[in-house]
């Protein structure tokens, strides 16, 4: 893309370390800066090769770049938007790939300049490995891409971003921060929450005679804590009106079994099993799933 001549990808864990390496791969005449803090990361990623250059400056990383990506944890962004913000070049577009939407804007609103584009992004991609080593350069065929937007957002911008993340293979959903917050607390942050009570509400002796279907259901819970913990922190009111919902599910499944009404607890059970069999169908057309 002629608009995105130098793009930085700050934060080179799992997420950004393949964004880099499907950059280099799809842009070939796009120069990649990578940049992180930790000097062991950075070694790393000079061996794999992930971008063009890799720096040790955050605020150099970013000199001249069309695009800056942040990987990096939510609760280091807004600390980032202050000490990049009079070093990014006019017209630069900002964006990151965060799993909450609405304070991270504000964030962007409030420290950089009127000069720059932010816009958010959240492609859906990643599995509970963390680190460079485990990048690569087709993460993200196929995948879920929510781009949010708003009345201010500037619509040749727009189109920009959409056309990167769609050249790297993702499929796009347009929504307003809110509107991603909202859904995502249910249908990605409320499931980590569950995985995780699930764990912990069964003591590490009895866990050992748990089975693949346990296994299976409680895979979430191994994501990274802090990245998670900075999540729900930044999606606090969503989250908790998501457990108030699953908790009232629960309690109607309590009540019929305690009552032992067994066409109650039928027919719960039923429509779980219908809206899911609805859901594996869904993406199986829009060929999103392949089992």
């Amino acid at each position: 893309m002629k608009e995105l001549e130098h793009i930085t990808v700050i934060g080179l864990g799992l997420l950004g370390g393949s964004i880099s390496l499907t950059i280099k791969r799809t842009f070939e005449r796009t120069k990649v800066t990578g940049y992180t803090h930790r000097d062991v990361t950075r070694q790393k990623a000079r061996n794999l090769a992930v971008a063009n250059e890799i720096s040790d400056s955050l605020t150099k990383s970013v000199k001249n770049a069309n695009l800056v990506i942040l990987a990096t944890p939510i609760s280091t962004f807004e600390s980032i938007f202050k000490n990049i913000t009079h070093h990014l070049s006019d017209g630069c577009i900002v964006t990151d790939v965060g799993s909450t939407k609405t304070l991270p804007t504000k964030w962007a609103i409030k420290h950089l300049p009127k000069n720059v584009h932010y816009i958010g992004s959240h492609p859906i991609a990643g599995s509970e490995q963390r680190g460079i080593e485990f990048a690569r350069d087709d993460l993200f065929e196929r995948a879920a891409c929510i781009l949010t937007k708003n009345k201010n957002t500037d619509n040749k911008v727009f189109k920009t971003l959409r056309t990167f993340w769609e050249k790297l293979g993702c499929i796009i959903h347009v929504m307003t921060p809110r509107q991603h917050d909202k859904i995502f607390a249910q249908i990605s942050h409320l499931p980590h929450i569950a995985a995780s009570a699930l764990i912990n509400a069964i003591s590490q002796e009895t866990l050992k005679y748990a089975g693949t279907g346990f296994i299976d259901t409680s895979r979430v819970a191994s994501g990274p804590p802090n990245i998670w913990t900075d999540i729900l922190m930044t999606n606090a009111e969503n989250c908790t009106k998501a457990i108030d919902t699953i908790i009232s599910e629960l309690n109607e499944l309590r009540k019929a079994i305690s009552e032992e009404n067994k066409a109650q607890i039928e027919k719960l059970l039923q429509t779980a099993k219908r809206k899911r069999t609805a859901l594996i169908n869904y993406k199986m057309k829009k060929k999103e799933l392949i089992t």
